[in-house]
């Protein structure tokens, strides 16, 4: 027996794979796999099989069309095409999780493309393919070309394709917004935006915290926020949540602060939480200036900051700010308003490039 690929066009009317399929299995041809890539003009069938030895190309070729297939490609396959695609799509992923310059790698894997060009210039609006060439915009710049003479790309493989190059543009913007602090009194700290999967670190972050300083953090609640709300103030809808971790990543990082700027109409709200041993080391500071820089390339008009009146901390890092940060009073609880200049058009904005590394204070 023998391993090949067969792709074939099927009219999407009920019954038609299955006159493919029995005339395949006249031959004694056994399906293995089959993905279903849907287009304009029809149904494009794409099988794995296992084919007796005496079976060649042009044999199966006249199956398919005696099971009116058309538009036929028949290849011989590896091994390796046993493995299904949804399983390959997530071990590629996890490859541009650890390393997103590999994109024209996984895209040629994916795809098994014949070429893969990167191009300094965008894609014509969101790109697209054709039979043997596919276009995809990156969403950091430029486009990725892709070239294949069979069997012709589809939709599909396009929507995969644009996917994966997303993940990795994601991941390169994540690792340029990471910083390293270095604080006053020499120690690092490194910020980054926050991931769903920072939620244990989170929870570990909340426990080894006072309950006074998990108050401050919660003036109005509770001060230990349930599981659910913290996955929400790690993703939220509108704003941005950074932390600052010691250690060198993975099992060893440890999350020592949280920063977390949400929006609502045209004003956003910010909080900070700093574990009680790394508390009067500059560390807020330097994450609340980072929030205002966020909220103002996002266009808000201002962002609040409620604080209870015994906050000296958070009131210290207001003042550092340098702004005009005026007071609304209800009890205990202030409200801060730290206004916010008007964003700037593109064309009049100068870019800056950030740096590696911030000394903070």
């Amino acid at each position: 027996m023998a391993l090949w690929r067969i792709r074939a066009t099927v009219d999407d009317r009920p019954g038609y794979l299955s006159v493919l399929t029995a005339s395949l299995a006249l031959r004694g041809v056994n399906i293995l796999s089959v993905q279903v890539h849907t287009t304009e003009v029809g149904a494009v069938d794409d099988f794995l099989v296992d084919a007796p030895d005496t079976l060649g190309e042009a044999d199966l070729l006249a199956a398919v069309e005696r099971g009116r297939g058309r538009d036929c490609w028949v290849a011989r396959s590896e091994a390796r095409g046993l493995v299904d695609q949804p399983t390959r799509v997530l071990g590629l992923a996890a490859r541009m999780v650890r390393d997103p310059e590999a994109t024209g790698e996984a895209l040629r894997i994916l795809l098994g493309a014949d070429e893969v060009t990167w191009r300094p210039m965008p894609a014509n609006q969101h790109g697209g393919c054709a039979a043997s060439s596919m276009l995809l915009a990156d969403p950091t710049g430029g486009s990725y070309e892709l070239r294949r003479r069979e069997p012709s790309f589809t939709p599909a493989e396009y929507a995969r394709a644009q996917a994966l190059v997303e993940l990795a543009a994601t991941m390169v913007r994540r690792d340029a917004e990471r910083v390293t602090l270095v604080l006053p009194d020499s120690t690092e700290a490194v910020v980054r935006p926050a991931a769903v999967d920072d939620l244990p670190g989170v929870v570990e972050l909340y426990e080894g915290c006072s309950a006074r300083t998990r108050q401050r953090r919660h003036p109005g609640g509770a001060a230990m926020p349930s599981p659910d709300r913290l996955r929400r103030l790690l993703d939220p809808a509108r704003g941005a949540t950074l932390l600052a971790t010691i250690g060198s990543g993975g099992a060893a990082e440890s999350i020592v602060a949280m920063a977390n700027l949400s929006g609502e109409g045209d004003e956003a709200e910010a909080a900070l939480l700093v574990r009680d041993d790394w508390q009067r080391r500059g560390l807020g500071t330097a994450l609340l200036r980072r929030l205002l820089d966020r909220a103002e390339r996002a266009g808000y008009a201002a962002v609040l900051l409620p604080v209870r009146a015994e906050d000296t901390a958070m009131l210290r890092a207001v003042r550092r700010l340098g702004r005009p940060a005026p007071v609304e009073r209800d009890g205990s609880l202030l409200t801060i308003t730290v206004p916010l200049a008007p964003r700037v058009a593109a064309t009049d904005r100068a870019v800056a490039v950030p740096a590696r590394t911030d000394r903070a204070g």
